[in-house]
C-alpha cells in the first residue's frame, strides 16, 4: 500500500495560513473546531485547492510540488472524496451515481454496500445512512489510491450514527488504503482512525493514537478537545506528589511533576460521583451543586460545579442527582494529567 505524504504544504486562508506535514499509511483523522483548516487539507489533496508551497505525493506519484511546478488536476489524482453532504447527483439514480465515476457497471459496489435494492431510487428518496453508502460506493468505484472523508458522520441523526460508525469502522479496517478523514468529534475520530491529529488555526498541535492523546495531551487545547475537564491552579512539589491549589482553594494532588501555574486535566470516565463526601484520603474531591444532567446514549454526563463526569442512568436515580443538589466528584492522583 502506497503512503500519502504531505510535506510542508501551505495554503493562505482568511484568518491564518494553513501549514502542515502529514504521513498517512492507514487511517488518519484530523480533528478540530470549525474553521481550523481541516476540509482545506482534503481539498488540497484532491486538487480542488492549490497550495502555495510544499509537496503532495502518493507512492511514486507526485500530485503537487510547488518547487517543481507540478500540479496534477483532480481527474489525474486517484482520489475518492466523500463530501460532508455527500454531493450526490439528485437527478441520477443510485446506480447512475455510482457508475458516473468510472462509467462501468456498479453491481460489485451495489452489493458490497448492500444498496442493490435501491439501484433505481434517487438521492431524495434515501435515508442519511443510505446516502452515505451510495457516496462511499461512488468514491471507491474510482479505484482510488487514497480515500478522503469530510465529516463522514455529521449529517446523520444520533440513532443512525452509531450503526453507520460501526459499519464504517469495519470498512476502513478492511480497505487497505490510506484514508484521511476530518471531524469535529474526537469520539468519532478515535473510533475510526489509527492515528489522530488535532488541528487548530491551520497547525497540527499533536498527532498520535487516540490513547496517546488522552494519556499525554500536549497542551490544554488538546486535553479539552479529547474530552478532559481543565482545572486551573498553582502547583508545588510535595515529596512524591505535586499539590495543586485550584482557583477556589481546593487542593488537588497528582503524581505528575510540575510547579507554578498549571492546568490539571481529568477525564470524565476517571471520576466517581457521590452524594456524600468520600472518606478516602487518597482521593481528590471537588464539591459543588449539580449544574446539568445530559443523556449520552447509555450514560449521563453530570456537571458538578466546573467538572463533568460520566455515570449510568441508574446512578443518577440512586444518588438522587438533581439540578441544584450538592454532589461530590472524586478521582485518584493517578487519574490526573498536568498540561
Amino acid at each position: 500500500m502506497a503512503a500519502l505524504v504531505l510535506d510542508g504544504i501551505t495554503v493562505p486562508l482568511r484568518s491564518f495560513d494553513l501549514g502542515l506535514s502529514l504521513d498517512v499509511a492507514s487511517t488518519t483523522a484530523l480533528v478540530g473546531p470549525s474553521g481550523a483548516g481541516k476540509s482545506t487539507v482534503l481539498r488540497a489533496i484532491a486538487g480542488l485547492v492549490r497550495p502555495t508551497g510544499g509537496r503532495i505525493s502518493c507512492g511514486d506519484s507526485v500530485w503537487f510540488d510547488a518547487a517543481a511546478g507540478v500540479n496534477e488536476p483532480p481527474d489525474r489524482r486517484r482520489v475518492g472524496l466523500v463530501f460532508q453532504d455527500y454531493a450526490l447527483f439528485p437527478h441520477m439514480t443510485v446506480r447512475e451515481n455510482v457508475e458516473y465515476s468510472r462509467g462501468r457497471p456498479a453491481d460489485e459496489y451495489l452489493e458490497r454496500f448492500q444498496i442493490a435494492k435501491l439501484e433505481h431510487a434517487r438521492p431524495g428518496e434515501l435515508s442519511g445512512g443510505e446516502r452515505q453508502r451510495v457516496a462511499l460506493a461512488r468514491a471507491l468505484a474510482r479505484d482510488p489510491e487514497v480515500l478522503l472523508l469530510d465529516e463522514p458522520l455529521s449529517a446523520l441523526d444520533a440513532h443512525t450514527r452509531a450503526g453507520v460508525r460501526a459499519e464504517l469502522q469495519e470498512l476502513l479496517r478492511d480497505l487497505g488504503l490510506p484514508v484521511v478523514l476530518v471531524s469535529h468529534d474526537f469520539d468519532d475520530a478515535a473510533a475510526l482512525a489509527d492515528r489522530v491529529g488535532v488541528i487548530i488555526d491551520g497547525q497540527i498541535r499533536q498527532t498520535g493514537t487516540p490513547s496517546e492523546l488522552v494519556a499525554r495531551p500536549a497542551d490544554p487545547f488538546v486535553a479539552s478537545f479529547t474530552g478532559a475537564n481543565l482545572l486551573h491552579g498553582h502547583a508545588e512539589r510535595d515529596g512524591a506528589l505535586t499539590r495543586v491549589r485550584l482557583e477556589d482553594g481546593t487542593i488537588i494532588t497528582t503524581v505528575e511533576d510540575g510547579t507554578g501555574a498549571v492546568v490539571v486535566a481529568v477525564y470524565p470516565w476517571d471520576i466517581i460521583v457521590s452524594a456524600h463526601r468520600p472518606d478516602d484520603s487518597a482521593m481528590n474531591v471537588v464539591s459543588g451543586s449539580v449544574q446539568s444532567l445530559v443523556e449520552l446514549g447509555n450514560r449521563v454526563r453530570v456537571t458538578i460545579g466546573s467538572i463533568s463526569a460520566d455515570v449510568t442512568a441508574d446512578s443518577v436515580s440512586r444518588l438522587n442527582l438533581r439540578i441544584g443538589n450538592l454532589a461530590f466528584a472524586s478521582f485518584k492522583a493517578t487519574g490526573t494529567r498536568l498540561v
